[in-house]
């Protein structure tokens, strides 16, 4: 009787699927560049699959079912393996609320296995099914000589060069007693924590990041310099062995596994063995429930006959052996669409861009976000709001997308762009030269960073405001007591009663005595009391304690000394700021910027109404004089071939900046800038913007010189020294030597250099000692210093 013919859309599916999955299968094993997501891979294979046993007349020979990937890709040579490497059928979790359902295939797997053997509840050998790229090592006499991928199962790539740069894999075995020839089998992967240390790494500096542990593992070990290969931190286990020749293994893969270890191959803690299906199925939720505390990445488990006679008599089938079956996990990758691009500020300011998804089951957890990292990652990656696109969630890493699939994108789709203000405050959103971040610049008044803000801003080195700590202040925030380090200084003793009494009842931590009607008040007391002290302060703590990113106390010391008074401090734009010892373009940038948005200057405003005052501003120095000149203004507005000579000859034919807008090119020239020079300084005054911010930065020029004093006051004793103290100091703690140097006018720095006037050395010195010998800078003692401050204080 003849078989029923196969339906034409029968035909057509399986070869479309056949067609797909070698796509998938060359990018995945040849290029490194997988496009779909695993379980995506396993959809299509097992429906193909079902195709061929419904028709087998579909079944081909070189059907993707009965291939394990893809050949070699012409980068390496061939290596034909003595011992096919095949693949393993895998199970899948299905609906059901029995556990033989559930796990019905496998169930059915450990049934033929009692059946064909005669044997109840067979014992296995079990173990993570890792997610890197699988390898075969050959040994003879004990020495490592070549090492191969496993590429379609019969031919791989030769990576033995590349393989030796793994520290994991022992180059001579340990022991006696191997074979003549061994092969072992195993896989070579990326530790989570490597992964997200390259990824981090190559984030920022704007290079391509990796899709995930699995491809950075093939990639790595593919590269055609073993030396990229030795600088990415590669790890591998061993699982099973191939040829062995001139000896004898164990009877049991088991035994095997220890045997492997007692030779130096590394083998995953997590192998056992388990006995029957109740005993796979314990393992498979044991390990399921570890998963994400592991420091791999694994898809599912394994689990294979434990003793080779059984392995032996089970056999194989087409590309799988029937003796050993891989018990999927939940996909970690999946495909979704991007319904909207949103921005999340962080603690300290930081604008990171998430994908809002419709929500996809990755992992076992229903994903409806995924972050995009930074705005040069949107673009390396092009994601536009209605992609489809690849997320990825694995162990604690927070969801993220990876690829998009670019030949499934909607018409008409725009590039993303991120937006010029932060979504919770309105104020501007700034990126710094030469960084991947964006960062909101409302620190004092964006709700996201509040906490941080009023944290930072009572800390011991800015307002010093006693006993208010993290506690207290997510408490304030919480329930709304504070918005703005201002309302400190509006709290009452009420206020903080409540605010106490209210925390207490949400953690359920009452206090009986509170409870009887006793409530203490000397805590809220002392707060009070603590925040009125902070009231007198410095002009340097002051500004440290707003946290301008990058105004550290070394920073807001320079402000203080050199501009006096906070209203030039709130008001000097970034050209004039950059005249200033040690502030640079980002830094000027990053202070004028902070002032230029009005909630910040708002927040200034109420803390000086509230009583915040400084007993230690005065005039701006003298020296500025010096320092701030139209010619310097010129210099630092970067005009191509306008250096520093060119700048002084220009302000001295033309004083202000008007008189060298009325001169024109070819009056400069005449004066001596060279053609090109003109040209460039021409096309710079003629635009609008670049002419306003030298023009704005010249008026406060004027304005500040015309507020500070033209007599040079005699200097402090140590006014132009760097000193670097290392070491405990018995008679004087760090912060008070530093206090005290700088009272007298010395910098103190944090290293060594030859710039480094001298070096206090206390007790349990280290390399900065060593560092000063090398470079001839003076050593002093405590001895030394404490006679230097002697001399010069009151």
């Amino acid at each position: 009787m003849s078989a029923s013919p196969v339906p034409a859309d029968a035909k057509t599916r399986a070869a479309d699927l056949r067609e797909r999955i070698e796509q998938a299968n060359y990018r995945y094993h040849v290029l490194d560049e997988p496009e779909i997501t695993d379980a995506e891979y396993d959809r299509l294979m097992r429906e193909l699959e079902a195709l061929e046993a419904a028709h087998p007349e579909l079944a081909t020979p070189d059907s993707p079912t009965r291939k394990v990937g893809a050949r070699a890709s012409g980068g390496f040579a061939e290596v034909r393996h003595a011992m096919p490497m095949l693949s393993l059928s895998n199970a899948f979790e299905q609906a059901g609320e029995d556990e033989r359902t559930r796990f019905h295939e496998v169930a059915e797997f450990e049934r033929r296995i009692e059946q064909t053997l005669d044997r109840g509840e067979p014992v296995f050998s079990v173990e993570p099914k890792l997610d890197g790229l699988a390898i075969s090592l050959r040994y003879e006499r004990g020495v490592f000589v070549q090492g191969a991928t496993r590429g379609d199962g019969e031919t791989g790539e030769d990576v033995t060069a590349n393989l030796r740069t793994v520290r994991a894999i022992p180059l001579k075995l340990r022991g006696a007693g191997w074979p003549g020839v061994l092969e072992v089998r195993g896989e070579v992967i990326m530790l989570r924590k490597d992964f997200e240390a390259f990824n981090d790494y190559a984030r920022a500096h704007g290079e391509k990041t990796l899709a995930n542990p699995r491809n950075g593992a093939a990639g790595s070990l593919r590269q055609l310099d073993p030396a990229v290969t030795a600088r990415r931190k590669l790890s591998f286990f061993a699982y099973a062995v191939g040829v062995v020749e001139g000896g004898e293994l164990p009877p049991t893969h088991s035994a095997t596994l220890r045997q492997l270890r007692e030779w130096g191959f590394p083998v995953s803690p997590e192998v056992g063995t388990a006995r029957g299906f109740a005993g796979l199925v314990d393992y498979f939720k044991r390990i399921g429930a570890k998963r994400d505390s592991l420091p791999y990445d694994i898809d599912g488990v394994v689990y294979k006959l434990d003793d080779y006679a059984g392995q032996r008599a089970m056999g194989f089938v087409a590309r799988a052996p029937r003796w050993a079956i891989a018990h999927k996990f939940p996909a970690q990758e999946q495909t979704t669409t991007v319904e909207a691009i949103e921005i999340q500020i962080g603690r300290t300011g930081a604008a990171t861009p998430v994908a809002r998804l419709a929500p996809v089951q990755v992992a076992g957890v229903t994903v409806t976000n995924a972050t995009l990292h930074n705005a040069d990652q949107v673009a390396r990656l092009d994601v536009r709001v209605g992609d489809t696109v690849i997320v990825r969630r694995a162990g604690d890493v927070i969801p993220e997308v990876v690829r998009v699939m670019p030949e499934q994108r909607p018409p008409r789709t725009q590039p993303w762009t991120m937006p010029a203000h932060c979504p919770v405050c309105g104020s501007a959103l700034l990126r710094e030269e030469g960084e991947a971040a964006y960062r909101c610049s409302g620190g004092l008044v964006c709700a996201a960073q509040r906490k941080e803000a009023l944290i930072h801003f009572a800390s011991r080195r800015a307002m010093d405001i006693d006993g208010l700590g993290e506690r207290y202040v997510d408490a304030l925030v919480d329930f709304g007591y504070v918005h703005t380090p201002a309302d400190l200084y509006r709290l009452t003793l009420d206020d903080f009663l409540e605010m106490k009494r209210r925390a207490d009842e949400r953690d359920g931590t009452t206090p009986e005595t509170v409870k009887q009607g006793k409530v203490a008040t000397k805590w809220a007391e002392n707060l009070l009391d603590g925040i009125a002290a902070s009231k007198s302060t410095t002009l340097a703590r002051f500004l440290f304690g707003l946290g301008i990113m990058h105004i550290g106390e070394s920073t807001a010391k320079t402000l203080a000394a050199w501009l006096g008074r906070l209203e030039f401090v709130r008001s000097m734009p970034a050209p004039v700021l950059r005249v200033l010892p040690d502030i640079g373009g980002e830094v000027a940038a990053s202070i004028a910027g902070f002032f230029a948005q009005p909630g910040n200057q708002q927040v200034v405003d109420a803390l000086l109404a509230a009583g915040v005052h400084f007993g230690d501003e005065g005039e701006p120095s003298s020296k500025l004089h010096e320092k701030l000149t139209f010619s310097k203004l010129l210099e630092l507005a970067a005009i191509k071939d306008v250096g520093e000579v060119a700048a002084k000859m220009l302000a001295t034919h033309y004083p202000t900046l008007d008189k060298l807008r009325d001169a024109g090119a070819t009056h400069w020239v005449v004066a001596g800038l060279s053609k090109k020079a003109a040209t460039n300084l021409e096309a710079f005054l003629a635009e609008p913007v670049q002419l306003a911010s030298l023009r704005e930065g010249v008026a406060a020029m004027q304005k500040l010189l015309a507020a500070t004093p033209r007599t040079v006051a005699d200097g402090l004793p140590l006014e132009g020294q760097t000193v670097v103290l290392t070491g405990t100091l018995p008679a004087l703690s760090r912060d008070e030597a530093k206090a005290r140097l700088e009272a007298l006018g010395a910098k103190v720095a944090g290293s060594v250099s030859k710039k480094t006037t001298f070096v206090v050395v206390g007790e349990e010195a280290g390399s900065k000692l060593a560092k000063a010998n090398e470079l001839g800078v003076p050593v002093w003692d405590q001895t030394q210093l404490l006679d230097l401050l002697s001399r010069h204080e009151g």
